[in-house]
């Protein structure tokens, strides 16, 4: 199928668009559907998102909740059950994981944490900017090594 095959379902169809300003009789003509003058009516016209006439906005009216900590590192995370797919002795460092497709390059902000989801069955030794505990100790209890950068 192409998209100039495509087509609407039998007994829907598309709806054809407004032909605005094309005289009287099609009953869009003159003000084009738009009535007499006022805001509304100009080009341009009309009130941004979230205004509420001069009344004070929903979204100054709700309380404000917690804090943003602008010093927080986002790491970009990865169970190690993930890890199996390296072959045994293979160091596993951010540049591996990012060619093997296991993390995307734009995550990897602050670095890359490896969690400990999952069983790792391989003897590896894995460079990381941080790990969880239990990801240590199973990466460790495989044979493996751990390297926090």
């Amino acid at each position: 199928m192409k998209l100039n095959d495509l087509r609407p379902n039998e007994g829907g169809g598309s709806k054809a668009r407004k032909r605005l300003g094309r005289g009287i009789g099609s009953g869009l003509g003159k003000t084009s559907g738009k009535g007499h003058k006022g805001q509304n009516a100009r080009s341009g016209g009309g009130v941004r998102p979230g205004f509420e006439g001069g009344q004070m906005p929903l979204f100054r009216r709700l309380p404000k909740r917690g804090f943003t900590n602008i010093f927080a590192k986002e790491f970009a995370i990865i169970n190690i059950e993930d890890l199996n797919v390296f072959a045994d002795d293979t160091v596993v460092t951010p540049e591996l994981l990012i060619t093997e497709g296991l993390v995307k390059k734009g995550k990897v902000i602050d670095g890359i944490k490896i969690l400990g989801n999952g069983e790792v069955t391989k003897k590896l030794t894995v460079q990381a900017h941080g790990f969880s505990k239990s990801a240590t100790e199973k990466i460790e209890a495989a044979g493996g090594k751990v390297e926090v950068i």
